[in-house]
């Protein structure tokens, strides 16, 4: 197998390939190391080099040998590395002990050669940590990638991998895949497990998962992973059926509502709101009903409100990890916004938290509600398309928690309302700018039913297809 002819497969495609007979492991290995040995020091999007061998995975798993990766911050595997996007955490730092989604991703047979690169602790929308450098946007590599899942992204999307590791929480999965052209999908709260570290990460905002390049790739990777850990508080609905066999079922007509402007008020990019509206035309085409309408809610009260959770959580986070390596957190150590976010959650009470959590509560409501009238919201996935290298500074020390959160939260401006709702949403790389960027559109469900997600994104795949289009760093290309 050459460079170009792995690059050209999606993780089914390698599998169906390996288990066949066709191409071997350590084939698949070689191509997957010289991917990304040719795309990395163009993207810088590895927290680390790569593993001498991948992790110990089951090789008769679904994905048996197809190569992976885990960004560095929440899911970790037993003895490996992990610094959180963090110059407080040495490069030694490991647990001693997988997450449940690791060993999910074992069993799945993926074998993981990598740790891919993440902002300092995951609270920003790009990602560019003073631990590793800035990661670059393949598509054009004087933008930036997003975040926090920037160095999964960046990979996927320069097709060193077909798929790697990724979490959301606010956006973190959704806004990448957009900047970089793939499919994100951050599932319904519960339907990926997060322990045994945490029950629920950022008050349940955080979500585990992947990038792909491919709608089936995605399905057929929940379908690997879904399912509650042992021990977890709360368990949902299992799927009916697979979800790898919702690719290429016709969806019922559905009611689809659209948001080409943000309800915030937030500006958005002319192109992305059009893109919107061009994609509204086409599931009009297929026979569903569309028509513009936006959540109602106290946008005011859910800023502050994520505000301070997500400082709550980066002060436990924090002082918790700084604790277990006997370090002291200092200016010196971590970036300035996240000094900041800390030092507003260790001023918090009890009371603060609770109060925030009712807000929560409320604005879950407000959308569940309208949500009634609607099968599915389609919005753009990002506010702005091909922001420069050096945006969203996370070591400026001009930003204090409120103005921070505002900042990061004005520019994903459409995603973290569901992780705060944990309703399922999906981005997909429908359009592109003039100047050749990807334009990523979200699409959110109702609660627990990832499965018509599925239906409509592969619909979408083939009525507006992206596979053929390829960024300018990538492997097996000139």
């Amino acid at each position: 197998m050459n460079l170009k002819e792995y690059a050209n497969q999606d993780a089914t495609s390698l599998a169906s390939l390996i288990r066949s007979g066709e191409v071997s492991v350590a084939e698949v290995h070689q191509a997957a190391r010289q991917a990304i040995a040719a795309v990395n020091p163009q993207i810088n999007a590895l927290a680390a080099p790569v593993f001498d061998q991948p992790l110990e995975y089951n090789p008769h798993g679904p994905f048996a040998g197809v190569p992976f990766a885990i960004k560095d911050l929440i899911c970790h595997a037993a003895g490996v590395p992990m610094r959180f996007g963090s110059r407080m955490v040495p490069p030694d730092f490991a647990f001693p002990h997988d997450t449940d989604l690791m060993q999910r991703w074992r069993a799945a047979g993926l074998a993981t050669l990598a740790r891919t690169t993440t902002p300092e602790w995951g609270f920003n929308a790009n990602t560019e940590a003073l631990v590793y450098g800035s990661t670059k946007n393949p598509w054009n590599t004087g933008r930036i990638a997003g975040g926090s899942s920037g160095g999964s992204a960046a990979l996927v999307a320069a097709r060193a991998l077909p798929a790697a590791h990724a979490n959301d929480g606010g956006g973190s999965i959704r806004c990448p895949a957009a900047m970089c052209g793939l499919v994100g999908l951050k599932p319904t709260r519960g339907r990926v497990p997060i322990g045994p570290d945490v029950g629920e990460a950022l008050s349940g905002f955080a979500i585990e998962f992947a990038v792909t390049r491919t709608v089936r790739d995605c399905a057929a990777l929940l379908d690997a992973v879904e399912g509650p850990g042992v021990g977890d508080k709360y368990q949902i609905a299992r799927p009916a059926r697979p979800y790898a066999k919702e690719i290429g079922v016709e969806p019922r007509k559905l009611r689809i509502a659209i948001s080409p402007q943000c309800w915030s008020g937030v500006p958005v990019d002319a192109e992305s709101a059009e893109a919107v509206l061009k994609t509204a035309k086409v599931l009009a085409g297929m026979g569903h009903h569309i028509e513009e309408a936006t959540p109602k809610f106290d946008q005011e009260a859910f800023i502050l409100a994520s505000r301070d959770i997500w400082s709550i959580a980066l002060a436990d986070w924090i002082l918790g990890i700084a604790g277990f390596l006997n370090a002291t957190p200092s200016r010196d150590n971590i970036e300035a916004t996240a000094w900041a976010c800390m030092e507003h959650g260790r001023s918090l009470s009890a009371i603060d938290a609770l109060r925030a959590d009712h807000v929560v509560n409320t604005t879950c409501r407000a959308v569940g509600a309208f949500f009634r009238d609607y099968d599915i919201l389609l919005t753009p996935t990002w506010a702005r398309v091909g922001l420069p290298l050096g945006s969203l500074n996370a070591n400026d020390p001009s930003y204090d928690a409120d103005s921070w959160t505002r900042q990061v939260f004005t520019l994903s401006a459409f995603t973290p309302l569901f992780s705060t709702t944990g309703q399922p949403a999906i981005s997909l790389p429908l359009c592109m700018t003039a100047d050749g960027l990807p334009i990523g559109l979200q699409f959110v469900g109702h609660f627990g039913d990832e499965a018509t997600l599925f239906q409509i994104a592969s619909a979408l795949e083939k009525a507006m297809p992206w596979s053929g289009r390829k960024p300018a760093v990538c492997a097996g290309e000139p």
